[in-house]
């Protein structure tokens, strides 16, 4: 099997504040928009793509019509999570967890979108010696 592409869907119930959220805060541009769904890609990166689905929309199995995302957190990597952290704090975004350095190798953040979803700010840093050999060569921030 060879994949051509993959991204999440977020099943939300007011799809049009979701997108927007993501458009004003994280550089999304919409591909394709419906009341029911709205396809965003990356405006600076092409290959990073996330839609936004109506959780009760006659697409999802009828067994799962009205669920929302839960339990998921969305991980956004960049390279200044500084600047990152100030623009959203500025913008009013709430910070579930604050700016800090993990010992795992990540100086991050966690925020929320309007349906609750939790998206985690992460620029990789050094890890401790502690958590250097839980990565693969290829893998160690530096």
């Amino acid at each position: 099997m060879k994949i051509s592409q993959f991204y999440p869907v977020l099943m939300v119930s007011d799809v049009a504040a979701v997108a927007a959220f993501y458009q004003m805060h994280f550089g999304f541009k919409p591909l394709f928009t419906a009341d029911w769904y709205v396809h965003l890609q990356s405006v600076d990166e092409p290959a990073i793509n996330l839609a936004i689905l109506n959780g009760g929309h006659e697409s999802v199995p009828q067994g799962f019509r009205g669920r929302t995302a839960n339990g998921m957190l969305l991980n956004f990597e960049v390279e200044d999570v500084n600047a990152v952290h100030a623009r959203l704090l500025a913008q009013g975004l709430p910070m579930l967890c604050e700016l800090r350095d993990e010992a795992f190798g990540q100086r991050h953040f966690i925020t929320q979108d309007p349906a609750g979803t939790l998206i985690d700010v992460i620029t990789p840093i050094p890890p401790s010696a502690e958590f250097l050999d839980a990565y693969m060569e290829e893998a160690v921030p530096r």
